[in-house]
Order: C-alpha cells, then structure tokens, then sequence
C-alpha cells in the first residue's frame, strides 16, 4: 500500500457537483480524485488518472478545505484506485470537520479509513479482495459484454446481507448493454440498473 510523504495525496480533481451513479445519484456531493491506478481497464474514462506521479500534490488540510470551503456534507473519494493509499487520517479529518465519507474502489486493495459508504465496483482486470468486497455498501458491476453479468453473479456472493446490487453498462456501449443489464435485473430483482446520469446532464 503506497504511503504518501507527510499525508498529502496526488490529486487529479477536485470538484463539488451531483453524485450520477448508483444509491446516491442526485446526491451533491464534493469529489475528490487520486491519482495512481494499475488496474488498466481498457475502457476507463479517466485514464489520466493512472500515473500518480503526474498529479500535483496535497495535504489533507488543503483537501479537506476545498469541500469545506464549497459547503459540502458529504465528500466522495475516487481515483484512480484510491485504495491504494492509507486513507485513515484524510477520512478522520473529513469526518471532524462534519462531512459524511464515501469511497469508491475496485476493492483489489484492502480498504483503510472509516466510511460511511463503501462502493465496490470490481474490474476483471484484477479481482477484489474477499475482505474488500465484504466492506461494500454497494457493489456496483460494469456491464461490458455478456461475461460481465457472470462476474456480477461471482461477486454478489462475497458481499454481506443488505448490500445493494447494481449494473451499470460501459458508457461507450450503453446502446447495446443496457437492454443486457435490464434483462438481467429483471430476472434477477435483487439487481438494479444503474445510469451514468451525469453524464446525460453534462455534470463533472
């Protein structure tokens, strides 16, 4: 797990907009995005993510100050694979200063930190870990092809009672993946179909 030199964190964006995906679409919410992933899904919109060392660094006190300063109450934590990182003392200050804490990651890293939501959305590219997966709020598939929905069904049996299950087509094949994924939730109606709503809207 990569440590970061006197807590400060490399940042790809910040921004304060609407939550577009799964339980919490509509929700505003201020996000904040690390820099740093080897998971290498092809299909990834934010690729410039990928190179941490590319991304100029911050301390938790300047993150924390920017959802302050935008009046945030809840602040999402994204990357990248924010995993990654040891996020205990970022999520502790958020939590201090009022705000409600959720993390989205690919669980191929043990979660660290304290969150009031966890979204586990798991890549083929490399699997979550069974501990990370058993941490998710929300356990969030990417339909691609029509192994996606085989590897939903794999995952959905690592998380705990209570999570809630969603497909969400790959943006760039929504036309074709997302009658898969309504089919599927509708034989399955433990599952839901998640939109990318923000982008319908042109939102961060």
């Amino acid at each position: 797990m990569s440590q970061t030199p006197d807590l400060e964190f490399p940042i790809v964006e910040h921004f304060y907009t609407l939550q577009g995906e799964g339980s919490h679409a509509g929700l505003p919410a201020y996000f904040v995005r690390l820099g740093g992933c080897d998971i290498g899904c092809p299909w990834c919109d934010t690729k410039k993510s990928w190179k941490a060392e590319r991304h100029p660094r911050a301390s938790i006190a300047q993150i924390v100050g920017w959802a302050a300063e935008a009046g945030a109450l809840h602040v999402v934590v994204t990357g990248g694979e924010p995993a990654q990182y040891e996020l205990t003392a970022l999520t502790r200050a958020f939590r201090e200063a009022g705000m409600a804490t959720h993390l989205e990651t690919s669980g191929a890293y043990p979660i660290t930190g304290t969150w009031d939501w966890v979204c586990v959305s798991p890549k083929t590219y490399r699997g979550p870990l069974p501990d990370s997966l058993a941490k998710a709020d929300e356990l969030k598939v990417v339909v691609e092809d029509a192994d996606s929905l085989r590897w939903a069904e794999q995952n959905a049996l690592g998380v705990r009672p209570g999570c809630r299950l969603y497909l969400q087509p790959e943006w760039n094949q929504r036309h074709t993946q997302l009658a898969a994924a309504i089919d599927h939730a509708k034989r399955f109606p433990r599952w839901r179909v998640s939109i990318q709503s923000h982008k319908f809207i042109d939102i961060p």
